[in-house]
């Protein structure tokens, strides 16, 4: 595993950790910025090849 695949891997998996907090505190504004990031590093990982699990 490349230096990329394997930081956009661990971006993906502590977004969703926090964005599991986020809803777990009933922040919804912090559940929605970590939706919205969530978001956009699966589309990055997805335009480079880079397949993942969606856990949150």
């Amino acid at each position: 595993m490349d230096a990329f695949t394997a930081g956009i891997l661990q971006r993906i998996r502590n977004t969703e950790a926090d964005l599991v907090r986020a809803r777990e505190s009933g922040d919804e504004l912090l559940a929605e910025v970590e939706l919205a990031e969530l978001e956009d590093l699966q589309r990055l990982a997805t335009e480079h090849g880079v397949r993942y699990t969606v856990s949150a």
